[in-house]
C-alpha cells in the first residue's frame, strides 16, 4: 500500500526538520484504540470550533497525526478577519503540505502597516521556512520592534544562522517581561545545555505565574530535570493558560510519565487546554525524529547517489533539483546512452523523493533526445522571484554538432506534470554552453541565462569562448543577447554563472585555465560588464558554483579547491570544497571540503536551500563513469569548524 500524503509529509519532516541526535531514543507511549481515537475527537471538534487559534493548534495537531489532506479541507473553508489570523491560516496550510502559502506568510512580513508582522516571523519560524531571507534578515536588523527582531531571529537560527540566537539570549535580562518569555520560549525550542543556566536564572526572578511557566517549558524541552517537575506541575494549574502552555509543551519535552495527566486534561473545560493534550498525547506516541520539531534539528550528512552509472548508461551528470508545492523534490539530471563523451547520446530524466531525499521513485523523461547527438544540462527553476508556486522552467541544450549547441526553456504550470513548447534561449549560430543549474531570477523578475559561446568547438584547441548572457523581461517568452561579454586568455571564459549582489548589481563567474575563478560585474542587470578580475581563490579549469545563503545573507562558493600547473585542466577535480563570503565575494573562509576521494572527480554543482538544509547534486567521476549524487547536510555545517 503506497502511504498517504500525511505519511510522506511526516517522512519529510524527519529528514527536513529533525532527525533527533540521541544515541538511545527516549521511549514513547502507546496509545490504545480508544485513548488514540478520543484524542482525535477532541482535535476535529478543536478544528471546527469557532474559537480561531484553538482551531489552528488543532490542525497543527492532526497534521501531526497524519492527516494533513483533511486539515487543508477544513482550512479551505475557513476565512481571516485580520493579517495575523491569516498568518494562522496559512502557517497551518504550509504545515499540512501546502508550500504556495509560504509566500502569504513573506508578503504579511513587509506589508506596511500590518498587524502581523510579529505572527508573520513566529509562523515562519514554527513552518521553518524563510524565502530568500532578505525580509527576516531585514527585521533581524531593525530595534524598533524587539519582539519582531526575536522572532526573525528565531526564524533564521532555525535555518542555519549560527549567530541568530545571540540577539536572543541577550533578552533574557530585559526589563520587560513580556520580551523575557518570548526569548525564553525561542532558547527552550532552539536553545543548547549552556542555555539552561541562563533560564534557570531568569526563572528564578519572574513572580508571575505565566512567565515562571514559560520559563519551566523551556527547562524541560532542554532536558532539565527540575524544569520537567515544573511543567509536570503545571499540568494541574488554576491558570487555564499556564494549563494550556503545560499540556503544549509535554510532548515537545518528553514528559512520557505524564500520560495519565493528559489524558485527564482531554476532558478540561478550556478548548485549547483539550486541544493541546490530545496533540501532546498523540506526539509521545511518535519517535521524536517524527514530530518535525525544532528541537530536534537535523545534524545527519545525507548522500545517495541517485543516478548510479552502468554499463548502458556510464554517465548521469548536470543536474538540477526543485521542491514542488508537496514538498516532494524533483532531482533531473543527463541520461548517456552507450558512452560518457560530450556529444554521446543522451536525454533529460528525472526521480522524485517524498523524504527529503532519503529514497527516490522511478526515473521518468522529462525531455526526449530531440538533437542530433543529445540533449544535457538541466536547470529546473522557479521563475517568479520569491514565489514558491510560481512557474517552473526547465532549460536544457540541444546538441546537433560541434558548432551548433543551443538553450531552449520549457515552463511548467502544473508542477512538472507537463511542460510546455520549447521556447530558444539562444538564437546565433554556434556552439552555446550554459551549465546545469544556472538560471538566475532577479529581484526585477529579469531571467538571466549565461553562456559561453565559441563557433566550433572542434577547432584546435577546442575553441575559444567568450561569454555573455541571454535576458528576458517577460517570463522567460522573449529572449534577447547582452550587449556586453566577458574574455579570458588561452581558451577564454567558460561555464559561467551570475549572481545578484545586495546593491543591485550582477557578478559573474567564470571557468578559466589560469589557476583562478574570474569575475566580471554588471551594474544593469547582466546587459553590461566590466573588465574582469579574480576571486582569491586557487582552480583548476573546472566550473564553479555560487548562491546565496537565505539564512544568512553570505555567498557560498562551491569549487574544486587545488590547482596543479601543467597538468591537464590545471589539475583534478578534487576535492569539492565549499567556503562562505560574508562581503561579496571579496574574501572566502569556513573553507570546508565535501569530497576529498583522489581517485574520483566531483563537479557541475546545483544548489538548492530548503529550510534548514543545504541539498546539492553533483556529477561523480570515478574509472571512466561518471554518477549523479544526491546531498543534504544542515546548513549550519557550513559555518562549523572542520
Amino acid at each position: 500500500m503506497m502511504p498517504s500524503r500525511s505519511a510522506w509529509l511526516v517522512m519529510a519532516l524527519v529528514l527536513l526538520f529533525g532527525v533527533e541526535a540521541w544515541a538511545e531514543p527516549p521511549a514513547t507511549i502507546e496509545l490504545d484504540a480508544e485513548l488514540r481515537e478520543r484524542c482525535l475527537t477532541v482535535i476535529r471538534a478543536g478544528l471546527t470550533s469557532d474559537q480561531f487559534w484553538p482551531a489552528m493548534h488543532a490542525a497543527e495537531a492532526l497534521t501531526l497525526a497524519g492527516h494533513g489532506d483533511e486539515v487543508l479541507r477544513a482550512l479551505a473553508s475557513r476565512t481571516a478577519q485580520d493579517d495575523q489570523q491569516q498568518c494562522g491560516l496559512a502557517r497551518e496550510a504550509v504545515r499540512a503540505g501546502d508550500r504556495r502559502q509560504i509566500h502569504a506568510l513573506l508578503e504579511i512580513l513587509i506589508k506596511p502597516g500590518s498587524n502581523g508582522h510579529i505572527h508573520a516571523a513566529e509562523s515562519l519560524f514554527k513552518v521553518a521556512e524563510v524565502g530568500d531571507g532578505r525580509a527576516l534578515r531585514a527585521a533581524l536588523a531593525q530595534s524598533e520592534d524587539l519582539r519582531l527582531k526575536l522572532m526573525a531571529a528565531a526564524a533564521l537560527a532555525r535555518a542555519g544562522h549560527p549567530r541568530a540566537l545571540d540577539d536572543v539570549r541577550a533578552q533574557l535580562k530585559h526589563d520587560d517581561r513580556e520580551i523575557r518569555k518570548v526569548a525564553v520560549w525561542i532558547l527552550g525550542q532552539l536553545g543548547q545545555q549552556s542555555d539552561i543556566a541562563g533560564i534557570r536564572a531568569c526563572l528564578s526572578r519572574e513572580d508571575d505565574a505565566l512567565a515562571r511557566a514559560y520559563c519551566a517549558n523551556a527547562l524541560a524541552c532542554l532536558g532539565d530535570a527540575e524544569g520537567k517537575r515544573l511543567l509536570a506541575e503545571n499540568l494541574a494549574a488554576e491558570d487555564p493558560a499556564v494549563r494550556t502552555y503545560a499540556a503544549d509543551f509535554a510532548g515537545y519535552a518528553r514528559n512520557i510519565d505524564q500520560q495519565a495527566k493528559l489524558a485527564a486534561l482531554l476532558g478540561d473545560k478550556k478548548l485549547d487546554v483539550r486541544v493541546r493534550a490530545a496533540q501532546s498525547l498523540i506526539a509521545l506516541s511518535l519517535p521524536p525524529s517524527q514530530l518535525g520539531l525544532p528541537i530536534a534539528i537535523a545534524k545527519e550528512d545525507l548522500a545517495r547517489d541517485v543516478y548510479a552509472a552502468t554499463a548502458e548508461h556510464p554517465r548521469y551528470s548536470e543536474g538540477s533539483i526543485a521542491v514542488l508545492t508537496d514538498g516532494s523534490l524533483l532531482f533531473a539530471t543527463t541520461e548517456f546512452v552507450g558512452g560518457g563523451a560530450d556529444h554521446a547520446t543522451a536525454r533529460i530524466i528525472a526521480r522524485v523523493s517524498r523524504d527529503g531525499g532519503r529514497t527516490w521513485g522511478k526515473p521518468r523523461v522529462l525531455q526526449e533526445n530531440v538533437g542530433k547527438q543529445n540533449v544535457m544540462s538541466a536547470t529546473l527553476r522557479r521563475l517568479m522571484p520569491g514565489r514558491h508556486d510560481g512557474p517552473l522552467g526547465l532549460v536544457y541544450l540541444v546538441k546537433n554538432g560541434p558548432n551548433d549547441l543551443k538553450a531552449y526553456l520549457r515552463i511548467s504550470t502544473d508542477e512538472a506534470r507537463t511542460f510546455g513548447e520549447p521556447i530558444l534561449i539562444t538564437d546565433a549560430p554556434g556552439y552555446h554552453v550554459m551549465n546545469n543549474d544556472r538560471l538566475t531570477v532577479l529581484t526585477s523578475g529579469r531571467l538571466v541565462c549565461p553562456v559561453a559561446w565559441t563557433d566550433d568547438v572542434h577547432k584546435p584547441g577546442r575553441g575559444h569562448f567568450v561569454s555573455w548572457c541571454y535576458l528576458s523581461d517577460d517570463g522567460g517568452r522573449i529572449w534577447r543577447r547582452s550587449a556586453g561579454q566577458v574574455d579570458q586568455p588561452q581558451r577564454g571564459a567558460m561555464e559561467p554563472g551570475v549572481i545578484e549582489l545586495n546593491d543591485g548589481n550582477v557578478l559573474m563567474i567564470v571557468r578559466t585555465q589560469l589557476g583562478h575563478v574570474a569575475t566580471s560585474r554588471s551594474t544593469d542587470g547582466g546587459d553590461h560588464w566590466s573588465e574582469p578580475a579574480a576571486l582569491s581563490v586557487k582552480s583548476p579549469e573546472a566550473p564553479a558554483t555560487i548562491r546565496r545563503i537565505p539564512a544568512t545573507g553570505d555567498l557560498l562558493l562551491l569549487w574544486n579547491n587545488s590547482h596543479q600547473p601543467g597538468a591537464g585542466h590545471g589539475g583534478p577535480r578534487t576535492p569539492l570544497t565549499a567556503a562562505i563570503s560574508s562581503d561579496e565575494g571579496q574574501t572566502w573562509r569556513h573553507v570546508r571540503n565535501l569530497e576529498t576521494n583522489p581517485d574520483q572527480g566531483f563537479a557541475y554543482t546545483s544548489v538548492l536551500f530548503v529550510r534548514d538544509r543545504l541539498l546539492l547534486s553533483y556529477y561523480v567521476s570515478e574509472k571512466g563513469r561518471i554518477s549523479s549524487r544526491f546531498r543534504s547536510l544542515p546548513v549550519s555545517w557550513l559555518y562549523e569548524s572542520p
